[in-house]
């Protein structure tokens, strides 16, 4: 789920025109195919794993500083947007790839 900062950057992105090939919050969602957490028993820690369509997993960690302060679902849902950033860089490789890719095609 595209959280609402991508959103108002994706917003701007096409007020401004800016149609050149991009990834979009819903490309990163639709890579994701699931999810799953684990709490570290006695800790703050909190892992989410993402596993993507083709199989590889990114994770993304939280942890309270404080274990009054620990709640799981709000540990979780920070875990899943530190995992899912992550996803944003490897996807934006494999874009970049597949233009210069389709760039040494156009050359040839």
């Amino acid at each position: 789920m595209a959280g609402h900062d991508e959103q108002a950057i994706e917003k701007e992105i096409s007020a401004k025109g800016l149609n050149a090939p991009r990834l979009k919050p819903e490309d990163i969602d639709a890579a994701i195919v699931e999810e799953k957490y684990h709490v570290f028993d006695g800790t703050t820690l909190t892992v989410c794993c993402l596993v993507l369509k083709n199989g590889f997993t990114v994770t993304g960690e939280s942890a309270a500083a404080s274990a009054s302060n620990f709640d799981e679902q709000i540990g979780r849902k920070i875990a899943k947007e530190n995992a899912r950033n992550k996803i944003w860089a490897l996807e934006g490789y494999l874009l970049r790839n597949r233009l210069y890719v389709d760039s040494l095609k156009s050359d040839s």
